[in-house]
């Protein structure tokens, strides 16, 4: 016969098994899913800082011009954007959508992202429409958001970029996470697009206090 704490114990056992929730969606997915998962929600998140700053923000604000070596807030959402827009053209295969079209629209003074040009170049970018720009940037989010929901948590590996980096690359971020085989889809991911747009929003949270504004978090 089985000590009494034994069936105690045993009973116990029983009973908690018995009550545990059944629901899947309970249980964390396994390795690529769970990343896939964790960063479609995180991307959607940094998005939405820049939707909130860019909604409590004026085109004064936005073109603000604090004084010879600091970059407007104009810089930083266009250059982010704008990166994200050929990013994930490198990703995705897809084209980029930036064009001449939305430079008429959206009347950059610098109809340039500025990766390859100094800061003096670029203290002198200004956004003529707000308004258009966001249409710019919700249709660059929103593709991004739309991709990573279809995308087979299996193309996460994928390398895109193999070893030897190129110049263009050998100094970036990137070039510190690439594995021994390249960059891959997921660090294109999280460092071109992710890593890359939580930069320039502290940037900007800064830029945004020298115009009397508060920052996107607590």
């Amino acid at each position: 016969m089985m000590p009494a704490s034994s069936t105690a114990r045993s009973t116990a056992s029983s009973t908690a098994t018995s009550t545990a929730p059944l629901d899947p969606v309970a249980t964390p997915a396994p390795g690529p899913t769970l990343v896939l998962d964790s960063l479609r929600r995180r991307m959607r998140a940094m998005h939405s800082l820049y939707a909130d700053a860019l909604a409590t923000m004026t085109l004064d604000h936005i073109n603000h011009f604090e004084r010879e070596g600091v970059l407007p807030i104009a810089f930083s959402l266009f250059h982010y954007t704008n990166m994200q827009d050929v990013s994930f053209a490198v990703i995705s295969g897809e084209p980029v959508l930036w064009d001449a079209g939305w430079q008429s629209r959206v009347g950059m003074a610098i109809d340039d992202h500025g990766k390859e040009r100094p800061v003096s170049d670029m203290i002198h970018q200004r956004i003529g429409d707000a308004d258009a720009f966001g249409a710019y940037q919700r249709a660059v989010f929103g593709r991004t958001e739309a991709w990573l929901a279809a995308l087979d948590a299996g193309e996460l590996t994928r390398v895109i970029v193999p070893r030897p980096l190129p110049p263009v690359l050998s100094d970036t971020f990137s070039a510190r996470v690439a594995g021994p085989e390249g960059i891959t889809v997921l660090d294109a991911l999280e460092c071109w697009i992710y890593q890359h747009g939580l930069r320039h929003m502290g940037e900007i949270e800064l830029a945004r206090g020298l115009v009397g504004l508060g920052g996107m978090t607590s």
